[in-house]
Parts: C-alpha cells; sequence; structure tokens
C-alpha cells in the first residue's frame, strides 16, 4: 500500500486497515514459526504498512488538534 493510497483514507478506515493487517502479522508471524511461510518479503511489508497507517493516524491528530 502506498503513502499516497493511505492518506486518502478517513480515519475510520485507518482504524479498520490497521486493525486488518495486524491480524495478517499475527498469521504471518504463526506461519513462520511453523515453517510454512513461502514469502519471507511479505512480513517486512505488512509491517511496514502497519508503520505507515500509525504515522498518517498521528500526522491527522496532530493536524485536528492544531486547527
Amino acid at each position: 500500500m502506498k503513502a499516497s493510497e493511505v492518506r486518502d483514507l478517513t480515519p475510520d478506515q485507518l482504524g479498520d486497515e490497521l486493525i486488518k493487517l495486524k491480524k495478517e502479522q499475527f498469521n504471518l508471524r504463526f506461519q513462520r514459526a511453523s515453517g510454512q511461510l513461502e514469502n519471507t518479503a511479505q512480513v517486512r511489508r505488512v509491517r511496514r504498512d502497519i508503520a505507515r497507517i500509525q504515522t498518517l493516524q498521528g500526522e491527522k491528530q496532530l493536524a485536528a488538534k492544531n486547527a
């Protein structure tokens, strides 16, 4: 997911997307632990998407606070 795509989302949509990504991260950790994970780069992609969403949530909260 690109930053430009994430910026267009509403705060509610960001929260929903964050929950979805955290569930995916949880499942990927189990797959890696059991040796079933084939695409190891997916773990990194999900982790970065989570960080991207959390950063934008903080920016939006700060902008709302200062407005």
